[in-house]
């Protein structure tokens, strides 16, 4: 059985794909927005955020709303797969027999 994803299988990294992962795959979520979902602080969900960009399993986008700016944040193709597998490998750790 292969090792679970060290960058997903951290608590908040998990999370994040997670939340992020509910969106269609051309849909993307307001940094704040996700902070509030996920009930972190700007400087922890950045931290997390940048090991995520790392490995390239997110995608932010930064904007202009007025003068405002604004970052969206989205899976990237690798992302999606990588969470995907990662659930997909739980679930076969999950059901491994003793």
């Amino acid at each position: 059985m292969a090792d679970l994803d060290p960058v997903i299988h951290a608590q908040a990294r998990l999370r994040i794909t997670a939340a992020l992962a509910t969106l269609d795959q051309d849909q993307s979520i307001a940094f704040p927005r996700l902070q509030e979902l996920l009930d972190m602080t700007p400087g922890n969900l950045s931290t997390h955020l940048k090991k995520l960009e790392d490995a390239d399993y997110i995608v932010q986008t930064k904007e202009f709303l007025g003068r405002k700016p604004v970052t969206y944040l989205r899976l990237s193709t690798r992302g999606r797969r990588a969470y995907e597998d990662y659930r997909e490998q739980l679930r076969a750790l999950l059901d491994r027999e003793p």
